[in-house]
């Protein structure tokens, strides 16, 4: 028998017992369209991206450049950032107008916001301070403190949730701000980093991501983001020169309503999450 002859041969040889064996693959890719080939673990699929509708606009103070949003008992309530220009509001839905102001000092840079009984916490950017109003007249109450940066604040039904820019959140102790845990938010491409302004809905903590027109739907258990809400194109183009990110999330539980807006908008959205 020839060399080529025996070569032929060989190779034959080697096809069946391949496909004896199990599907042909090339460098790392099966041929095999089968599920149990095709199919992903839980942790790698993709992670759905959802549209939004929205339901109805509300006029916004141009002037807020916001860092937190709250829905409650038909108002929103409103912490306002910038050094010299940050504020705690009380705002009408309905015209914008603002009900009721107060400033915070200069050297503080106000940031996220969240009710907590018959209060209001507002966070500051860098100062590790937090303040503490009632929530009815805006008298500060008392002052905490905290490390690291203060970005997004809202709550769960026993603790209060912070977020610092980057993929951790803190959940505090609300009446100390005693640290209690941390919960790393990630998808299937590893952590979620520039987490912002935080809202829980029905369940699901919400979170702006820094310069950018999404929102990550994050299990609060696991940090596992289980869906992301598209917001592009939710402000007109000839407005996206004149104002800064996206960033407010408040929510309407009794009513379902979801309300976005963000620094220097015109508008406050009511939006549907199109599944």
């Amino acid at each position: 028998m020839t060399r080529n002859a025996v070569l032929v041969t060989v190779l034959a040889v080697a096809g069946v017992v391949a496909l004896l064996a199990g599907p042909l693959r090339l460098g790392n890719r099966a041929t095999d369209p089968s599920p149990r080939q095709s199919a992903q673990p839980a942790s790698a699929r993709a992670t759905p991206v959802y549209q939004h509708r929205v339901v109805h606009a509300y006029p916004h103070d141009r002037k807020a450049f916001t860092q937190g949003l709250v829905y409650r008992d038909g108002v929103f309530y409103e912490s306002t950032g910038l050094y010299g220009k940050s504020s705690v509001r009380k705002v009408a839905i309905e015209t914008g107008e603002v009900l009721r102001q107060q400033d915070v000092d200069a050297q503080y840079f106000a940031e996220g916001l969240s009710e907590w009984g018959e209060t209001l916490v507002q966070l500051t950017w860098t100062t590790g301070v937090a303040f503490v109003y009632d929530r009815d007249t805006f008298k500060e109450i008392r002052r905490l403190s905290y490390t690291g940066e203060g970005w997004g604040l809202t709550r769960t039904d026993r603790h209060l949730v912070m977020s610092d820019g980057s993929a951790t959140l803190t959940l505090l102790e609300p009446s100390t701000f005693a640290q209690v845990s941390t919960l790393r938010v990630h998808d299937e491409h590893g952590p979620v980093t520039a987490l912002n302004e935080l809202e829980m809905v029905r369940g699901v903590l919400y979170a702006n991501v820094w310069q950018a027109d999404r929102i990550a739907m994050i299990a609060p258990d696991s940090g596992t983001v289980t869906g992301w809400l598209d917001l592009r194109g939710l402000l007109p183009a000839a407005e996206r020169a004149r104002v800064d990110v996206l960033n407010g999330i408040a929510y309407d539980e009794r009513g379902d309503r979801l309300f976005v807006t963000g620094k220097w908008w015109p508008t406050v959205f009511q939006v549907e999450v199109v599944r």
